[in-house]
């Protein structure tokens, strides 16, 4: 879908228009006692100024509010929905960070990853990522889904600093080319020391990144060897091993072998693994459910475990999982 042209009329409001103005107004008052120190010989007006790093963020569903809503009183926020399974983001996301960076603080790239944030692509009423959403002053302006060119994204964002400007009085935020981003400076002395386990993480991740799928696994397997409730190692080995399985599969074959032998505990898991890979969790957890039903003894066994194994990868705090969880228990139950 191309870029739509803006227009307030479509404005959803949030119910944090209150909230976002009152943020407004503490900003102006933090510019306007900068500036009076500034003029008193006291700290420069500029130590309010952001590193460019500090215009791309990741938010969550809880730290929206403060990470989104209360910032766009000062500068318009972009919503990127995106996923790690998505190809069309891998392509939109880089091209919105670059637009957000070239703007130089007229603009604040907020990442919202679907998977771990059901909530929130609820509340957007999300169809299809990847989505882009804007927010000005606390209220959303819907911009586009899917991939555009370069070209009209461009003319979108120009038109949205133009909106925030003259309908909001929104300027944006003052950005230091010069200040220490989170990788170095006093700001990195401060961060936690390196755990025990990073470095064979870090390996796992660069495996996965080259595509060595045995090296991430036996990487993840070697730190669950001495700590086995890490929990960053727990899901990172239940993706590699995911991703394993499904590498040499044939989509087609596959799913027509789930179709036809829809009892068959190996064509449902099989095909579970495909719906988990290709993002229809629901389906492959609900697979899974009903396989479980129709199944008994070592095969109920298999399936169940599975079942457990794909939890994993999704996340034990996810709805997702937390629903399956329980219709699990009713069919076994």
């Amino acid at each position: 879908m191309q870029p739509r042209n803006m227009s307030m009329s479509g404005v959803v409001d949030l119910a944090a228009v209150k909230a976002a103005g009152e943020a407004k107004a503490k900003a102006e008052q933090a510019r306007a006692e900068a500036a009076r120190q500034a003029a008193e010989g006291g700290a420069p007006a500029s130590a309010g100024a952001v590193p460019p790093s500090a215009l791309v963020i990741d938010v969550d569903e809880a730290g929206f509010e403060r990470d989104v809503l209360q910032l766009s009183a000062e500068v318009p926020v972009i919503l990127d929905f995106w996923a790690e399974w998505c190809e069309p983001c891998k392509q939109l996301s880089p091209l919105l960070e670059r637009l957000t960076v070239e703007a130089n603080g007229r603009l604040l790239l907020a990442k919202v990853d679907v998977d771990a944030n059901q909530m929130l692509m609820q509340q957007f009423q999300i169809q299809g990522i990847p989505a882009v959403f804007a927010v000005v002053a606390g209220q959303v302006l819907p911009l586009f889904q899917g991939v555009a060119p370069e070209q009209e994204i461009r003319a979108t964002l120009a038109q949205l600093v133009q909106v925030a400007e003259e309908r909001f009085g929104i300027i944006g935020i003052e950005v230091d080319p010069d200040a220490e981003g989170p990788a170095g400076g006093p700001a990195a002395e401060a961060e936690a020391p390196a755990g025990p386990y990073d470095a064979l993480l870090e390996a796992a991740v660069v495996a996965l990144d080259a595509g060595d799928l045995a090296g991430a696994v036996q990487a993840y397997k070697n730190v669950l060897a001495d700590d086995p409730a890490n929990t960053e190692a727990r899901l990172g080995l239940a993706q590699a091993e995911l991703l394993a399985r499904v590498k040499d599969m044939n989509p087609q074959a596959v799913r027509a072998a789930a179709a036809e032998k829809p009892q068959d505990p190996a064509a449902q898991i099989a095909a579970a693994d495909l719906d988990l890979v290709g993002g229809h969790v629901e389906d492959a957890f609900g697979r899974l459910v009903d396989t479980v039903r129709v199944t008994a003894g070592s095969d109920r066994d298999a399936v169940r475990v599975r079942l457990l194994e794909l939890f994993e990868v999704i996340g034990a705090d996810d709805p997702r999982v937390a629903a399956a969880r329980t219709a699990l228990a009713r069919v076994l139950f």
